[in-house]
């Protein structure tokens, strides 16, 4: 068929190599596959998104790589590209690892894997750990269909507008959020998708302090793990689905209160349960009333 490549058969001329995708622990060193160590063995190159990470993999596993262990990250991509295709046009090995999880869905090395398939190049998997199975499956969220939403953009703006682009999706959606912005990034996720839409946050996939927070995008967004943030998270927020009435309560009232309790000096999350309490309404409610009128209880708005 015209335009489709296939991978090379060995009646095609000088065979080429293969690219293997090998998957690394998220946490947990003990989840590596076995047949990891067999194909680091025979790589002739590795390209490892950080070499330090690499090397502990590789212990970990007494494997004796044939080839060098380089870096691969967002910065060098093309120049590593480059030089991964030669050695696969030799026929040789290429590995290609993350520094945790799945490579390509988060990380660089898609350009790579497409270059790759284009040529005809084996492009194989040693399947293991992903954060996005694992929190998937995890969650207590409808798993099917769903959407690896993978990093939100760091400033406000193009944050806000890429979970608008998301809102009108009806499946779940798994983020993975940054700690240093998490309080932040929770606020905007109740604020564009709804505070009142359900969601599990998982923290430390598969290591000694794994935990999660279940409930919905406004309470999670005031929840203890949102003001206090320790390690790599994942959010599971699931499809949308009817939200439940609540009587209204003023915005000017809900927004007085609110400065009463931050003037008295109570961090955000105690904040928003005081004025709740005060006006005998959800903490949800009263999140959406403040992030509905423009004013987020958020940690820099404080004085």
């Amino acid at each position: 068929m015209a335009g489709v490549s296939r991978e090379r058969d060995r009646g095609d001329g000088p065979e080429w190599g293969t690219l293997w995708l090998l998957a690394t622990p998220i946490g947990t060193l003990d989840d590596l596959s076995a047949r990891a160590g067999t194909v680091l063995e025979g790589a002739d190159l590795i390209l490892a998104e950080d070499t330090r990470r690499a090397a502990t993999v590789i212990r970990h596993l007494g494997a004796a790589p044939a080839g060098r262990v380089v870096s691969f990250n967002e910065h060098n991509e093309e120049r590593r590209r480059g030089q991964a295709l030669e050695v696969l046009e030799r026929g040789g090995h290429v590995v290609l690892m993350s520094d945790a999880g799945t490579p390509v869905l988060s990380d660089p090395g898609f350009t790579l894997v497409r270059e790759a398939r284009k040529l005809g190049v084996r492009v194989l998997s040693v399947p293991g750990p992903s954060a996005f199975t694992a929190a998937l499956a995890a969650s207590g969220q409808p798993p099917l269909p769903a959407v690896l939403v993978g990093f939100l953009p760091p400033r406000k703006g193009p944050r806000r507008r890429r979970l608008e682009d998301l809102r009108s999706l009806p499946w779940t959606l798994v983020v993975l959020l940054s700690p240093h912005r998490l309080g932040e990034e929770l606020a905007d996720l109740a604020r564009v998708l709804g505070p009142d839409r359900p969601a599990t946050l998982l923290a430390e996939l598969s290591k000694l302090h794994e935990r999660a927070e279940v409930g919905s995008l406004g309470d999670l967004a005031v929840g203890s793990e949102a003001g206090s943030p320790r390690g790599e998270y994942v959010l599971v927020v699931g499809p949308p689905g009817e939200v439940e009435t609540s009587p209204g309560v003023d915005s000017e009232v809900v927004d007085a209160v609110y400065r009463e309790a931050v003037r008295r000096g109570l961090e955000r999350a105690e904040a928003l349960r005081w004025t709740a309490a005060k006006l005998g309404v959800g903490r949800r409610q009263i999140f959406a009333v403040l992030a509905g009128g423009g004013r987020e209880p958020l940690p820099e708005e404080e004085p």
